[in-house]
């Protein structure tokens, strides 16, 4: 079973991550800050990969810390069920609209970290949450997860759409990249044997 648990502890935060690849895309996201709880809700249940994440952090000072290192603990879940990543599909991308928005991602499961993003939102904040928040969350998931990503919003008026349609697209990408190929189950996609 393609299932992980990290742990992280920290003097600004305490994060519990568990997923489950083969999920069916249910959520339980307890972070305290409310706009991120809904925007892991969305990964979770678009990408079908079962999420509980649990954080506490030093809410008092910022949200910065919590959704960092949130981003971080995802990724390295990631690493951890993937595991040799025997099998799976390994690219995914997706071109998703919400309302005035069009976001695309596309994504490589490639052990080879690197953020292009291609995001402007009109706001600084979404209710309480800073939106630069956004790609520090999508940089420690690439980074730790070992995921070449590329998020671009095409168009785009509303700062919540903006965000949700960018968790949602990489959702998407993440679903497709982590799903079994059938054609190639045994197999590692690389031509190096190894990723």
């Amino acid at each position: 079973m393609r299932t992980a648990t990290i742990t992280r502890k920290t003097s600004e935060t305490e994060i519990s991550v568990t997923i489950n690849l083969d999920g069916a895309g249910s959520y339980d996201n307890q972070t305290g800050v409310g706009f991120f709880d809904h925007m892991l809700d969305q990964l979770s249940r678009h990408s079908l990969i079962d999420f509980t994440i649990r954080a506490k952090g030093d809410l008092h000072i910022d949200d910065h810390h919590t959704v960092e290192d949130t981003g971080i603990a995802l990724g390295q879940a990631l690493v951890q069920a993937l595991g040799d990543k025997k099998g799976i599909r390994r690219y995914g991308s997706c071109l998703l609209p919400m309302d005035d928005t069009l976001v695309r991602s596309a994504l490589d499961l490639s052990a080879r970290p690197f953020l292009v993003w291609n995001v402007d939102f009109p706001s600084a904040k979404i209710g309480t949450f800073d939106t630069e928040l956004v790609r520090e969350f999508f940089q420690a998931l690439s980074t730790h997860g070992g995921i070449t990503l590329h998020i671009d919003a095409l168009h785009g008026l509303n700062s919540h759409h903006i965000a949700e349609a960018a968790f949602k697209s990489v959702a998407r990408a993440l679903r497709e990249a982590v799903e079994t190929d059938p054609r190639k189950a045994d197999e590692i996609p690389s031509t190096k044997g190894a990723l």
